[in-house]
């Protein structure tokens, strides 16, 4: 029951009794004239943010004359495979919620072991962690590159955990994909169509954060495009996005967590630590997110927070895991 838009030809004479039915259906709907099938019809184009409702349902409706489907436009997205399998963890829709956690960047072989070892304590199925950062600031620490991915990969060998880590330039990604499991792409880059492509053919499961101001179509049609170009799995990354209010980083759309959860049946999983930008409201946003159908969480996670070279404010000491109550099985 996925569809790009819905047209429902209507009878002129009863078109706003049919308008009606089809919101108390859950549908929204813009109305259209239109002509055809011998007289005068309204037409009514219902959009992709509706409840969805089968088709023989909407012809019920007195009134209804046709009902038209055009094709998705992320028709591989639809069939994709809602789960993925991760150092014999299947993680993803109808399973246990998964924990990805780790620091924002990975600033020492020692730093990426003493957290490895705590994120695992606390239920982790994958240690995250950057190796190379594409920072807002050209000033900011920027990852050690190539040594840090080799820390990170060891780290997370040595405590039984997957590895996820983004990449941020084509050229990087053939030797990325080489040791870990799961490939990220940014906020930053999901609109960049190189280095999809890139990504996609290397054939790892990808982790696709949404931009900052990606609509759902345009974050599905980026997932369409990995799977396009060979990705198995795409997980759809929730981390805020851009909103009014400055309490927060960004807004945690745990609606949009909810329309892919449920409507689509996609596996998701929510950022609460870029969305927050602080830490005292990271759990509670997680809790928020699982709630609201997410499959899993990816957490900053940083033994020594208050020394952490990136994004110091919003990471988490790995006791405050706890409450999560997320446990490897």
């Amino acid at each position: 029951m996925r569809w790009r838009v819905r047209i429902v030809l209507a009878d002129a004479g009863r078109a706003t009794t049919v308008e009606h039915a089809l919101r108390g259906l859950g549908m929204w709907t813009r109305r259209h004239s239109a002509h055809g099938h011998g007289g005068d019809h309204v037409a009514f184009a219902v959009t992709p943010t509706s409840t969805p409702v089968p088709a023989t349902a909407v012809r019920g409706v007195d009134g209804v004359v046709a009902v038209y489907d055009a094709d998705s436009l992320h028709p591989l997205v639809d069939a994709m495979p809602r789960t993925c399998t991760l150092r014999g963890r299947v993680l993803g829709v109808g399973e246990a919620p998964a924990l990805f956690a780790g620091p924002c960047s990975v600033e020492s072989e020692e730093q990426i072991h003493r957290v490895a070892a705590a994120v695992a304590r606390h239920g982790a199925v994958a240690l995250r962690g950057g190796a190379w950062k594409p920072r807002t600031s050209p000033r900011g620490f920027q990852g050690h590159g190539t040594p840090a991915l080799g820390w990170l990969v060891d780290a997370a060998r040595a405590h039984g955990l997957a590895v996820v880590t983004e990449v941020v330039a084509e050229r990087d990604v053939d030797a990325v994909a080489a040791v870990v499991d799961v490939l990220q792409v940014g906020a930053r880059t999901m609109h960049s169509g190189a280095l999809l492509r890139a990504v996609g053919a290397a054939h790892r499961p990808v982790l696709l954060k949404r931009a900052f101001a990606a609509t759902l179509e345009e974050w599905l049609l980026a997932g369409e495009a990995l799977l396009l170009h060979g990705a198995p799995v795409v997980l759809f990354c929730e981390r805020g996005v851009r909103g009014p209010d400055n309490g927060m980083r960004n807004v945690l759309d745990v609606g949009a967590v909810a329309v892919l959860a449920h409507a689509h049946g996609l596996p998701v999983v929510v950022d609460p630590s870029h969305a927050a930008g602080r830490r005292d409201v990271v759990v509670p946003l997680a809790m928020a997110g699982l709630a609201a159908g997410a499959c899993g969480v990816v957490i900053e996670v940083h033994d020594r927070p208050a020394e952490a070279l990136s994004d110091a404010p919003q990471a988490l000491d790995p006791e405050a895991l706890a409450p999560l109550g997320l446990r490897r099985q």
